[in-house]
């Protein structure tokens, strides 16, 4: 057999093709090595990476957010976004010379990032390191970096000034540092980036007030320009006119100043414009009608005057905000010929005259809100033509005519407040029963009629307020099918007959107010569901009978009206238990001694116009006789001899029956979640008066010391699990949260013990009891200064951030506040109260994203859950944001020396806007937003000027708490890390 040779050119073309395969089989084999070192490096709880070991056949091209070059297999990106891995920035992937793409966003990188370890990552094209918690300054790039494109450190804790470096990237089109904590001004060497398309800057609240460079406008191709909350000032520079490429420009939430440049109006492919929240004066520049592809435009909370004119109301908007502005005159017609349309945002201005007659008729209108103008005429009638109108505000103007009948079928509303206008005759009986309507507020019109029984159908109403109106005739008894309702104000009518008995069914009822018409017959007495009531005046009726005594056992009530009707017989005893804020039953037929617990000066306004009372106490009331009647002893005698023979012969029974029957079955089974040296027996003996320490919302509390000498706190709720479905809600919620996790800084479970006639939760005692009665009582302990508060504040946010972060499903407590943060005998904080947590993930599973009702506390609840009612950990942050600025002010959140409709939130907020930088020159009180920290500080700390300076950092994080808008505020494990950052010198 002959071999031929082959050919000299194919021989040399194998030998080259031979040689290429062995350099990338061992290029990539350095490849794996390089994984393999970075998987063993970082932490990965959820095993992301566990796809990332070696075998023949396993081409590091095939893992987990690795990808490879089809036809050579080198890696040229990876990506491991959203992996949850922790540890410090994995340098050594940068060693992989062919990778043009590292994403890690959304993990917990950590640490910081130094010139020196960035050095290697020359070559990339697109570097991603969003959403991790890497902290200090941002490194200075070598020139080396000339082939960047993409780069963003968003989410992050980056603090200090932003390196000239970043404006030497010859290539780069991406530049994100949103969500940081620079302290530097906006630098102006970001207007060299001649290539860039997109710069975010935004949510970065404490840098240095600056001004916008007018080189700013050198940036050409920019598309995206996103500076809310960077601290810019002074004016919006003419050259932004340059940016002929420009789609999207918030320089929203900043301090610019002066008039809106006429030079905005050459965007012409801007497609939204955000200027909100600034101090901008003067008129709406007419150029801004040539933008035609304008969709978006807020100008709202700015000082503009003048006109809307008829060339800018001409735009197709999908919405339009310019409330909160000194805009007058009327609105051109023009604007209700938008096809678009969705959101139109005017109140708080001067606007006048009557809204366009067609607005709603030629697109679907979803959210209107002209509120406090000077707005006439009658409503529209084609506001829900689009079938598609959700929210519907007018409130104070002059509005005048009938209800349009069109809104009787819009089943669309949900969110309706038409009150203060001059609103008249009936109201439609469809409108009533609206069956999305959530809030519906119309008092204070002309408005006659009766209420129609069609109201049941709106059975999601949370809020229904129609006072001040000329409504007659009986309650309809439907309206007591409104189950969610938790305001009812029917006060200020002419209504008439008995208040319905089944009112009492209204188990979610916060406040009932029904005064000032003519309602007849007794009070309802069955009133025990009732056991979120705050506030029930029924005063200027003609009621008569006694007062109900199971008023008293109401565990919030604090406001109680019931004046100036023909109520007769004693004051219960029972109304002593409340603790009341208002108190009233003057000008009724009452008589008999004044219970003790309510016979003093404070309550004698309250009691006056009842001559038949008498008092031991009171000098504007006539005394008791201290003598009683024989008829009165031998009914005392008679009495008690009752009691014994009664009690005689139950003892009896009761004796008997365990002679005959043994123990009584125990029809109660219990869950133990500590090691326990006692049975449920032993609590349950312990449930009496005496031990008795507080009355909540869902139930008593007790303090039970056992025989081992361990002490527990037990919380028995209301009724068993068969009466009482929404306390076994609380008892379920407060089981499945916190029988599955365990935190230094998160109250313990003990065990819990259910039945048909009880549900007992047993807690670890917690010795000094809440933050909120130490905070606000008498003596603060240790919270005397402020090293104890701040590390108060960071061990709560230690135990949310636990809750949001480390608890598969996260878990949502939804009522943070400050009585409910206990305090241990170390003053260590401990979170309680789970009643009303969610886990996020099995209640978006089972299409529960939002709720049917506001959850948590008056004064903590975040502004967009009133509205929207969506469960978000953000919630709970703005809640936290509330506990902070209790434990700086040492004020209530809702505290009545703010003044009228006034919250902590708005006080400090109004404070730190108004304040200058500093309030003596010295320098002492200077920090904070500018806030002057003497005014907003608890008198009862004698801070030192160190602690001044850390109690305005702690407050810069309480603002970003509880900004407005969800988006702005921090996620809880920020929270920890920026208020770590702020740690008071000395402590550990």
């Amino acid at each position: 057999m002959t071999f031929l040779a082959p050919k000299p050119p194919l021989l040399i073309l194998f030998c080259a093709l031979s040689l290429c395969l062995s350099y990338v089989m061992a290029f990539s084999a350095g490849d794996t090595q390089i994984l393999l070192r970075v998987k063993a490096q970082l932490d990965d709880p959820k095993g992301k990476l566990n796809d990332w070991v070696p075998g023949s056949g396993r081409s590091p091209c095939n893992w987990t957010g690795i990808t490879c070059e089809p036809n050579n297999f080198s890696i040229v990106s990876i990506n491991m976004s959203d992996f949850g891995v922790h540890g410090a920035f994995p340098v050594r992937l940068c060693l992989i010379r062919t990778l043009q793409s590292l994403s890690l966003s959304n993990n917990y990188i950590n640490g910081t990032l130094s010139t020196q370890s960035l050095t290697p990552c020359s070559h990339l094209h697109v570097l991603e390191l969003d959403l991790n918690i890497l902290v200090g300054q941002l490194p200075d790039f070598s020139p080396e970096f000339t082939e960047l494109r993409v780069l963003n450190l968003e989410g992050n804790n980056f603090t200090g000034d932003i390196p000239a470096s970043f404006g030497r990237f010859p290539q780069l089109q991406v530049l994100k540092l949103s969500g940081n904590l620079f302290t530097g001004p906006f630098p102006p060497s970001l207007t060299n980036l001649s290539e860039l398309i997109h710069l975010s800057l935004a949510d970065n609240p404490t840098m240095k007030p600056s001004v916008l460079p007018a080189e700013i406008g050198n940036l050409t191709k920019l598309e995206w320009l996103y500076l809310s909350l960077t601290g810019l000032t002074g004016h919006i520079p003419d050259s932004i006119g340059n940016l002929v490429s420009l789609k999207n420009l918030d320089l929203s939430q900043n301090s610019l100043s002066g008039k809106i440049p006429e030079s905005i109006g050459s965007l012409r492919s801007v497609q939204q414009i955000e200027l909100f929240l600034n101090q901008l004066s003067g008129e709406l520049p007419e150029s801004i009608a040539n933008l035609t592809s304008l969709q978006n435009l807020d100008l709202s909370q700015n000082g503009l005057t003048g006109k809307l004119s008829a060339g800018i109301a001409g735009i197709h908007f999908v919405s339009l905000h310019l409330n909160d502005n000194l805009l007058d005159g009327s609105v051109p017609e023009i604007l209700a010929s938008s096809p678009d349309m969705l959101n139109l945002h005017l109140f708080n201005n001067s606007f006048s005259g009557s809204l366009p007659e067609n607005l709603g008729r030629n697109s679907a209108l979803q959210d209107l809100d002209v509120s406090t103008n000077k707005f006439t005429g009658q409503l529209p009638q084609y506001l829900c033509s689009g079938k598609n109108l959700s929210s519907l505000v007018t409130f104070g103007n002059q509005f005048s005519g009938n209800l349009p009948q069109t809104l009787s079928e819009c089943q669309s509303l949900s969110y309706v407040r038409l009150e203060q206008n001059e609103l008249s005759g009936e109201v439609p009986d469809k409108f009533w029963g609206l069956p999305l309507l959530a809030d519906l507020r119309i008092h204070n019109n002309r408005l006659n009629g009766s209420v129609s029984s069609s109201i049941s159908a709106a059975n999601g109403l949370v809020a229904l307020t129609i006072s001040g109106n000329s409504f007659s005739g009986e309650l309809p008894p439907q309206i007591c099918k409104l189950s969610e309702l938790e305001e009812l104000d029917v006060s200020g009518n002419h209504f008439s007959g008995e208040v319905p008995s089944c009112i009492t069914e209204l188990k979610k009822l916060q406040k009932l107010r029904m005064q000032q018409n003519m309602f007849t017959g007794e009070i309802p007495s069955h009133v025990s569901s009732w056991t979120q009531l705050t506030e029930l005046n029924l005063s200027k009726n003609q009621l008569s009978g006694s007062i109900p005594p199971a008023l008293g056992d109401l565990p919030v009530l604090n406001y109680l009206d019931l004046s100036d009707n023909f109520l007769t017989g004693e004051i219960p005893v029972d109304l002593a238990k409340l603790k009341l804020g208002q108190f009233n039953l003057s000008d009724n037929k009452l008589y008999g001694k004044i219970p003790a617990g309510l016979d003093y000066e404070p309550f004698a306004s309250g009691l006056m116009g009842n001559p038949g009372l008498c008092s031991s106490n009171m000098k504007p009331v006539h005394p008791c006789q201290r003598r009683k009647s024989p008829t009165v002893v031998l009914a005392i005698i008679l009495s008690i001899c009752v009691l014994l023979l009664v009690g005689s012969v139950l003892w009896y029974l009761k004796i008997r029956a365990q002679a005959f029957g043994g123990k009584p079955k125990r029809l109660y089974s219990v869950t133990s979640f500590q090691r326990v040296g006692f049975s449920g027996d032993d609590v349950l003996a312990s449930l009496t008066n005496e031990n008795l320490i507080a009355t909540g919302g869902s139930g008593h509390v007790y303090r039970v010391k056992l025989k081992s000498g361990q002490i527990l706190a037990v919380k028995k709720l209301w009724g068993g699990s068969s009466k009482e479905p929404e306390s076994e809600a609380v008892f379920r919620s407060e089981v499945e949260t916190l029988g599955r996790i365990r935190h230094g800084n998160i109250v313990k479970l003990v065990f819990c013990c259910s039945g048909e006639d009880c549900r007992i939760l047993a807690y670890e005692y917690i010795e000094n009891g809440s933050l909120g009665d130490v905070l606000h009582g008498e003596k603060l302990g240790p919270l005397v200064d402020w090293p104890a508060r701040f590390s108060v504040a960071l061990g709560s946010a230690h135990g949310l951030a636990y809750l949001h972060h480390d608890c598969v499903p996260a878990i949502v407590h939804r009522d943070v506040k400050s009585n409910n943060i206990l305090l241990d005998k170390e003053w260590t904080p401990r979170v309680a109260d789970f009643g009303l947590a969610k886990t996020l993930e099995r209640d978006v599973a089972a299409g529960h994203s939002s709720m049917s009702r506001v959850a948590g506390s008056y004064g903590y609840i975040a502004p967009e859950y009133a509205y929207t009612l969506k469960v978000t950990e953000k919630s709970d942050v703005y809640s936290f944001g509330v506990v902070l600025l209790e434990l700086i002010t040492g004020k209530r959140p809702n505290d009545l020396s703010f003044g009228e409709n006034k919250d902590i939130v708005k006080w400090v907020t109004e404070a730190a806007l108004s304040s200058p930088f500093s309030s003596d020159g010295d320098g002492e009180h200077d920090e904070g937003c500018g806030v002057d920290l003497g005014q907003i500080v608890d008198p009862r700390m004698n801070p030192s000027t160190s602690d001044f300076e850390e109690i305005g950092k702690v407050l810069s994080v309480a603002l970003l708490c509880t900004s407005a808008f969800p988006i702005n505020r921090p996620s809880m494990r920020r929270v920890v890390e920026l208020l770590k950052d702020q740690k008071p010198s000395g402590q550990k």
